[in-house]
């Protein structure tokens, strides 16, 4: 879809660098996955040599064990190496710096002009080279999702806003840890409530001056 307006490109852009920020914390989560088995095997392999050693044990089994549970940790470092983590999730961030670029420099301006055009241009090809057709799709169509419930929070929330300021009544969600509530929040009632309280303040004050000059 053609971008004709400079809001247009800056929408584009920021739903294409979410994009890339879900593929890098998948990537992320992915290879912090695969380093904390290592880790967990390489402490209990540890753990098992020295049960060895304390307890003296020269089974078969117990000489052998450590030795698969270093092939096994071999293995899954291999893996991480085959599936280059650390690479593409440099790619990654790199192209989402290019796009970050991009977008301030779209929102300082109000009109598309050459520079602009060519740096969306750059910013795309960019991303295109980043990602492959099925994951670069994948990332997007949640990321579409991902900002319109934004916009969609955002429009309730300045709408809410106004009714306060006029005095209406609105119902937000309070939710806690345990529970959520339904609280009704109403600027007039609450208004009311402290005149009452400073009317119920003033009677009092004037029915203890009453008693006082009676006492005299």
């Amino acid at each position: 879809m053609e971008k004709i307006t400079i809001k247009e490109i800056c929408d584009d852009l920021k739903a294409k660098r979410d994009a890339l920020s879900l593929c890098h914390e998948s990537l992320k989560a992915n290879n912090d996955k695969w380093n904390g088995v290592i880790i967990v095997l390489s402490l209990f392999t540890g753990m098992v040599e020295s049960v060895k050693i304390k307890l003296k044990l020269t089974d078969n089994f117990t000489a052998l064990l450590p030795i698969l549970m270093s092939s096994i940790i071999a293995c899954i470092s291999s893996l991480i190496k085959f599936k280059k983590y650390p690479e593409q999730m440099e790619v990654i961030l790199q192209s989402s710096s290019l796009l970050t670029n991009t977008l301030n420099k779209c929102r300082m301006h109000d009109e598309i002009d050459p520079e602009i055009k060519a740096e969306y241009t750059m910013a795309l090809e960019k991303l295109e080279t980043s990602l492959y057709p099925d994951l670069r799709r994948r990332f997007l169509k949640t990321s579409h999702k991902n900002l319109l419930c934004i916009l969609k929070a955002e429009n309730e929330y300045f709408t809410n806003i106004r009714k306060v300021n006029n005095g209406e009544s609105i119902n937000i969600n309070c939710g806690s840890d345990s529970s959520s509530s339904r609280d009704n929040v109403n600027i007039n009632k609450e208004i009311e409530i402290d005149e009452e309280m400073d009317l119920s303040a003033h009677r009092r004050e004037k029915l203890e001056t009453i008693n006082e000059l009676q006492n005299l």
